[in-house]
C-alpha cells in the first residue's frame, strides 16, 4: 500500500505541473522475479519514476516502453523474458529466471475514473477492493489494461478506455476474489486475460504508550505505509511534536482509550505505557473486539499476572483471544535498544498478518514466492 500512495501523490503533483504520465504494471509472472502481479511504478514524461517494477534491472528499458506509451497515447503490454538471451541482460543483476509481462498506461487527467484514481479509490477505504486488469498476449494493438474497480459498496468501470465493454463473468469474478481476498488470472478468450488483483486495506496500527520507545516503533510503521494511532493518558507525552509520523493521537484515560478507535480485521495493537494498571484496563476491553494481533511489552509474567488479576476480578479472557496475544512482543532476534525492539515488533506484525511463520528463508524449500502458471500462448 505504501507504493500505491506514493504513485497517488507523484501522479498528482504531475498532474498539478500538467506533466503526462504513465502506469507500468507487472499483470503477470511466469517463474522467479523480484516483483510479484500487482507491483507498479508511475513514469512521467520528464522521465521520472515512482515504485518499482523489479530490483532495478528493467526500469531503465521500461522507462523507454513508458514514454512510448505517453507519446503513442495507448496502452502497451510489453514482455521481458530472462531465459532469452536476447532478455537475458535484464534479470543479471538479481539472478532472475522468469517472464515478466507488464503493461503500460498513459494516464488520461481528464476521465473520472483513470486508473490512478481506481487505485486512490482502493487506497482511501477501510475495506478490500478489487481491481481487474485485461490485456492480451496475441492482440498486442489491443490493451483494455485497468478496467474495473470492486469494493463492498461499489463496482466503478474505467472511463477512460475506448472500449467499456467487460467479459460477462469479469464482475462475478471480482466478487469472487473478493469473498476469497485472493486475487487470480483469468483467460477470457484466447485473446484476453484478467488481472483480478485484491487490494488489501493498509494496516492500522494501534500503540497505546507515548514513551520515548514508541518513538522508532512510529518511524517504522511510517516507512512502511502504514496507518498509526497512538494513544496515552498524559498531554505532555502524546503530542505531535513527539510523534510528527502518527496519524492520529489520542488523549485518553485508560477505561476510554478505545471509545474513538476503528477496528478491524486489518487493525494490530501494540500494549506498551510502561503503566501496569492501564495495559490491563486495555486488554480487558479488547476482551470484547475481535482482534487479529494484540502484542504487550514485558516479560512473559507480566502477561500471566494480567490474567491472574482479570480471573480474579471475575473477567475469563477468551481462548480464541489468547491465540491472538503475543506476548513478551516481537520476534526473537536478540533486540536490545529501542529501534531494535521496534525492528522485532514490527517484523512479528507483518508476519501475522501476511499468515507466515517466520524462518530463515535459506532453510525454505519452496520458492519464496509462489509460482504461477504459464499463460497460454
Amino acid at each position: 500500500m505504501k507504493e500505491i500512495d506514493d504513485i497517488i501523490k507523484a501522479y498528482e503533483s504531475a498532474s498539478a505541473q500538467k506533466t503526462k504520465t504513465a502506469l507500468a504494471t507487472v499483470v503477470h509472472v511466469e517463474g522467479s522475479s523480484y516483483r510479484r502481479p500487482g507491483a507498479r511504478m508511475l513514469v512521467t514524461e520528464t522521465g521520472e519514476l515512482t515504485g518499482a517494477i523489479s530490483g532495478g534491472c528493467l526500469e531503465g528499458d521500461a522507462l523507454r516502453k513508458a514514454l512510448l506509451a505517453i507519446h503513442e497515447d495507448r496502452n502497451k503490454l510489453v514482455t521481458y523474458d530472462t531465459n532469452n538471451e536476447d532478455d537475458a541482460r535484464f534479470g543479471v543483476q538479481l539472478g532472475c529466471n522468469g517472464v515478466i509481462h507488464i503493461l503500460f498506461e498513459p494516464i488520461n487527467p481528464q476521465a473520472q475514473h483513470n486508473p490512478i484514481t481506481l487505485l486512490k479509490q482502493a487506497a482511501t477505504e477501510r475495506c478490500y477492493s478489487v481491481i481487474a486488469t485485461l490485456f492480451s498476449l496475441v492482440n498486442k494493438q489491443n490493451q483494455p489494461g485497468t478496467s474495473c474497480l470492486l469494493n463492498n459498496r461499489e463496482f466503478i468501470i474505467n472511463d477512460s478506455r475506448q472500449d467499456r465493454n467487460l467479459p460477462m463473468s469479469l464482475h462475478n469474478d471480482a466478487q469472487m476474489a473478493l469473498s476469497t481476498q485472493t486475487s487470480l488470472v483469468k483467460n477470457y478468450n484466447p485473446d484476453l486475460i484478467g488481472f483480478v488483483e485484491v487490494v488489501e486495506p493498509k494496516l492500522s496500527l494501534v500503540i497505546l504508550g507515548a514513551g520515548n520507545d514508541v518513538i522508532p516503533l512510529t518511524q517504522m510503521a511510517d516507512l512502511l505505509g502504514w496507518s498509526t494511532t497512538l494513544v496515552d493518558g498524559r498531554h505532555t507525552h502524546a503530542n505531535g511534536q513527539r510523534f510528527p509520523n502518527v496519524h492520529r493521537i489520542c488523549v485518553a484515560k485508560s477505561e476510554s482509550a478505545l471509545d474513538e478507535l476503528t477496528i478491524d480485521n486489518r487493525t494490530a495493537f501494540v500494549l506498551m505505557t510502561h503503566n501496569y494498571n492501564y495495559d490491563l484496563e486495555v486488554l480487558k476491553q479488547l476482551a470484547t473486539k475481535d482482534c487479529v494481533y494484540i502484542g504487550i511489552l514485558g516479560p512473559k509474567k507480566k502477561f500471566l499476572r494480567m490474567i491472574e488479576d482479570l480471573t480474579g476480578s471475575g473477567f475469563e479472557l477468551p481462548q480464541s483471544m489468547r491465540e491472538n496475544i503475543y506476548s513478551p512482543v516481537g520476534l526473537d532476534i536478540g533486540a536490545e535498544t529501542a529501534e531494535e525492539i521496534a525492528l522485532s515488533v514490527i517484523s512479528e506484525i507483518k508476519a501475522v498478518f501476511s499468515f507466515r511463520n517466520p524462518h530463515f528463508l535459506r532453510d525454505k524449500e519452496q520458492s519464496i514466492h509462489a509460482r504461477s502458471k504459464k499463460l497460454p500462448a
